[in-house]
This record gives structure tokens, sequence and C-alpha cells, in this order.
């Protein structure tokens, strides 16, 4: 492979396994790539400007090695003032995540040298990415871009969870904190429209706006989801108590949920959520939690090019 071609790692993604396997990665990289330059990032949000500075460099191809949190970061890097950077440029997926969904969404290999082989021989696709608008906790409007799947409700409070569980070091599976966080969860009366249409108020546990099809680490929340129609698949759970919860939660994990009377699926190109509930309810995109309601989802079609991705 020709391209010029940056790598972005993230070496404290899965628990600091990546910065561990670096040196094995790294090697497996020189079978595929002929030439490429690489960087660790330091902190949050670094991805987002190193992708900027190597695609105005005239870099081709940025390979993202870490989970869904750092190919957040790159996606949102390859836009600045809501435009392209270059249009032409690429994503190249290594997954090396605690979750890695939009890889799976993507149906990416997981492992090093299958992710590789896609990158360097798989087909180049364009995918469509969505855009978000919401309240951060200090009470200013920001915009991000998300890849995969943005939801409100129980997933940001369980993602929260996960996420302040792994900084203390401690276990952070997403099942266990989705089950200890629905046994305390109280159901969150929310206002949704949808491409103008305005939905009923009424109390959800979540509601997920796709672009990809799995999150919470392998969970089918939106089966039917693609990832280049130009549309989200918004995906709405009405209020269910713990043990109703329990009883029908699992379908999450093979995508058969969508049958379930309280469960409806929605397509549109915009979706808008405001809450009229006294208690917070939490945004989260891409597996991290960012902020709050209001908040303004809005498609962006065909909008970035995926190696190794076939439509």
């Amino acid at each position: 492979m020709r391209l010029k071609t940056q790598v972005i790692v993230n070496p404290e993604s899965n628990q600091g396994r990546t910065r561990k396997r670096w040196t094995q990665i790294k090697e497996a990289f020189r079978g595929f790539l002929k030439d490429y330059r690489w960087e660790f990032t330091g902190g949050p949000l670094e991805a987002i400007e190193i992708t900027r500075s190597a695609l105005k460099s005239g870099t081709e191809l940025v390979i993202g090695v870490g989970g869904d949190g750092t190919l957040n970061e790159i996606g949102n890097g390859f836009f600045e003032n809501r435009r392209p950077i270059n249009p032409e440029a690429a994503l190249g997926i290594v997954p090396s995540g605690t979750g890695c969904d939009f890889a799976r969404s993507l149906r990416i290999p997981m492992g090093l040298k299958g992710a590789l082989q896609v990158i360097a021989d798989g087909p180049s696709s364009l995918i469509d990415v969505g855009k978000a608008t919401f309240r951060t906790s200090a009470g200013r409007d920001e915009e991000r871009y998300f890849l995969n799947i943005s939801d409100f409700g129980i997933g940001g409070e369980v993602v929260a969870k996960v996420n302040r569980n792994r900084m203390e070091r401690r276990a952070s599976s997403y099942v266990k904190c989705l089950v200890t966080t629905m046994m305390r969860y109280r159901n969150k009366r929310i206002r949704i429209r949808i491409d103008g249409q305005t939905l009923p108020s009424d109390e959800y546990l979540i509601g997920a706006v796709a672009n990809g099809r799995i999150f919470g680490k392998g969970m089918k929340v939106a089966p039917q989801a693609r990832l280049d129609d130009g549309l989200f698949d918004v995906v709405l759970v009405k209020g269910m108590k713990f043990l109703e919860f329990c009883r029908h939660g699992w379908k999450l994990i093979n995508g058969s949920h969508l049958s379930h009377p309280k469960i409806s699926l929605i397509r549109g190109a915009r979706v808008e959520a405001v809450s009229e509930d006294a208690e917070p309810v939490l945004l989260e995109l891409d597996g991290e939690q960012l902020g709050t309601p209001p908040a303004v989802f809005e498609i962006a079609p065909r909008n970035i090019v995926v190696k190794g991705y076939a439509v």
C-alpha cells in the first residue's frame, strides 16, 4: 500500500493493553504498509488534532488503533468548520478497545492481521456520519460528530458508570453496570421529534439514535441499521420496570427486541430530544458520556470513506 498513512494509537485503550502490545502491533503493520507515521495520543481529544494536522499535510489514510472513543475523536478530526478537510482521505480501523462496537457494525475483523488485511486489500466505501448538538455539564451548547450510535437515557447512565469504574481501575463490565444501574433507574419523560413529526410525550428507558447496528459491547440495538442509507434508525424503548427488563433485555444481544410492544423503530434524518423530567437525562456518543438534552441529531450522508467496509 502506497498511500501516505498516519497511524494514531491510544496506548491506554483496552485498559492499557494496547501499549503493552504495541511492539507486536507495529511488527504486524510492516507486513501490510510500506511506509507510515505513527503517534501515541497523550490525552483526551488529542486524536482530533493529530488527525486534522495529518490531513492538512496531505495524509490519505488515517488508521486508528484503539476503541470506539479513539475512533470517535479521529472521525471528528476529519472535519473542520463542519466540512471534510480532505473528502478523498480514508479511515482505517485496527480494533484494540474494550468494546469496538463501531468495528463490529462495519463487520471488520477483530483480529490484528484480519483488520490489517482488509485495510490493505479491502474495498473503500463512503458511510454516513451523525452530528449531535447537546448541552454540556457546564451548560454550554456543543457540537460533536459520531460514527456509530448516540443514545440518551439509561445508556448514558451506564456509560458514565463504566467510565467512572475504569478511572478507578475497577471491573467495568458493561452488562454488570447495566444491571446495577437498571436496579435503581427511573424512566425519564422525554419529548422527541423526528423529521418534523412530534411524538407524544412519554417516559422512556432509552432512545438510541443509530448510524451503526451495535453498541454496549456487542448488543445489536439497531439490527437493521445501514451505515450508508442517509437515515438514522431511532430505537425507542418506553419505560420498563426492572423485572420486565430482565425478562426481555437479553433480546438486545441478538437483535430480536424490535417486536416488543414497548419498543419502536423509526427512521429519520433529524432527531430532536428535549427532557421534560426533573432529573438529568444523560447522553452518550460512541461510548463517551458527554452531556444532556436538549439535543439535536442530524445525519451527514456518505461523508467519510472507510477502508475495508463493503456496502
